[in-house]
């Protein structure tokens, strides 16, 4: 009769696993499965805070354009309709003159085009600067994180988390936490949450979810890069580094546009008073 000794010795030499090591043994594709299982998580991590960047940085970049318009767009408005009453009124006074004519029909299209700038609907929503709270940047991330709509394995799916990740951007923007929960209980609940079948299947649902995620990084990328280029960003950048020394720059451009408005007024009076008498 063997020991037990000679029986964990008989098992080494023919490749079974012992008692030891039976439960842990894993074959490779589950290996695999683990492995890629926390690479897409790290993925989706990582998808999660881009998404939160992206939606705080366009946030910043609305509510900035928007009093940028309140203080300096709404002055530029009013001189550019002030420039156009005294091309047309110059226009008016000299028919024969072609020059004129086309000067008051551009001078139009300007004020036409700043009043139209200059009238942002929903401003008034994004009067101040925004600064979310930790609870709601780690609640929007955990949206992203599971909700995303590129790691939807259909079409049905993805208009579905496009729906939830749409509303999930509006509450982050509003500062709605209690909304942003609520998204997250309605995913958690639904069947789309439950994802089942063989190893095989799950590994290659993951790695096409990874491959999704990474493209969508890179999206993301590209769209930072193109906000951070624009002449809003460019601006912003200035008011604040103005700010940090103590300079309102904003407030001096406005300060600069009412004393030209004050100026186009008085010539636009004196025009006035010419053609009346």
């Amino acid at each position: 009769m063997k020991s037990d000794q000679q029986c964990r010795t008989d098992k080494s030499l023919t490749g079974l696993p012992s008692n030891a090591t039976a439960n842990s043994w894993k074959a490779p594709e589950e290996r695999e499965l683990a492995v890629k299982k926390l690479e897409l998580e790290k993925l989706q991590q990582e998808l999660a805070q881009h998404e939160l960047d992206l939606a705080t940085l366009e946030i910043d970049l609305r509510t900035f354009e928007n009093h940028y318009l309140r203080t300096v767009g709404s002055r530029l408005a009013m001189l550019d309709e002030l420039e156009a009453k005294i091309a047309e009124l110059k226009a008016v006074r000299d028919p024969q003159n072609d020059v004129a004519r086309e000067k008051a029909r551009a001078a139009r299209k300007q004020a036409d085009e700043s009043a139209e700038r200059s009238a942002v609907p929903g401003a008034d929503s994004l009067t101040t600067e925004f600064k979310p709270s930790e609870d709601l940047k780690r609640l929007y991330r955990e949206v992203a994180k599971k909700v995303h709509p590129d790691l939807a394995e259909d079409e049905t799916e993805r208009l579905r988390r496009e729906q939830l990740m749409t509303e999930a951007n509006i509450a982050f923007e509003n500062g709605d936490t209690q909304r942003l929960r609520q998204i997250l209980q309605e995913w958690e609940s639904s069947p789309e949450s439950v994802k089942g079948e063989g190893i095989a299947a799950e590994l290659i649902r993951i790695i096409r979810k990874m491959a999704q995620v990474k493209e969508r990084l890179r999206a993301i990328e590209s769209q930072v890069a193109a906000l951070k280029r624009s002449d809003l960003f460019r601006l912003k950048e200035r008011v604040e580094e103005s700010k940090r020394v103590g300079v309102d720059l904003l407030g001096r451009m406005a300060q600069d546009l009412d004393r030209r408005i004050a100026a186009v007024q008085i010539e636009l009076d004196a025009i006035n008073g010419t053609s009346k008498q």
